[in-house]
């Protein structure tokens, strides 16, 4: 009898913790994004290479969140700070819907540096990376920490070896597919 009752627990106990796994979406208001964003420079060293990277004041950082049609719900941007931080809050409920933070992208826009100012796809920056799990589940806080997305100088950037160049402004097909790969 007594095996039976801790069976019945155990059951019990289980099935509550597997409906809690998914609790932490529900009940809150805001999604946290945040990360940083620094310039990596590619003449230096190895070691200064990966390590050395400095923060970038003043980029723009833009989330994209879509609807389950796969429209544009919210766009919202931030600018880095001076330690290349940023970090933006998305309202969980925009016009009565919910914001499902799986459908939401977040890509580098711009940077202000003259010398380090091209994208890469370090961590998807270039072409977009989409919120899976949050970093921080605290309280009344769910927060997508993510990064760090890098930028380079022109000189490091590779050029794209399959790119054809098939309009008069010097753009590409392939170009065209870049700038929409994170919708």
């Amino acid at each position: 009898m007594d095996k039976f009752v801790v069976l019945i627990i155990s059951a019990l106990l289980l099935t509550g913790s597997v409906g809690a796994m998914d609790d932490w979406k529900e009940g809150k208001e805001a999604i946290h994004v945040g990360g940083k964003v620094l310039c990596q420079d590619c003449t230096e060293g190895w070691k200064q290479w990966i390590d050395g990277a400095k923060p970038l004041q003043g980029c723009k950082v833009s989330v994209t969140c879509l609807d389950d049609r796969s429209r544009v719900m919210y766009y919202g941007s931030d600018l880095t700070d001076e330690a290349g931080d940023f970090d933006m809050i998305i309202n969980k409920y925009i016009n009565g819907k919910a914001v499902n933070a799986e459908n939401c992208f977040l890509r580098l826009v711009s940077s202000p540096d003259p010398v380090c100012n091209v994208a890469t796809d370090f961590a998807g920056g270039k072409t977009g990376v989409k919120l899976h799990r949050p970093t921080v589940v605290y309280r009344d806080v769910i927060k997508y920490v993510l990064g760090p997305f890098y930028y380079t100088t022109p000189m490091c950037d590779e050029p794209d070896a399959t790119a054809t160049n098939n309009g008069d402004d010097g753009s590409s097909d392939e170009d065209a597919k870049d700038s929409n790969a994170w919708i």
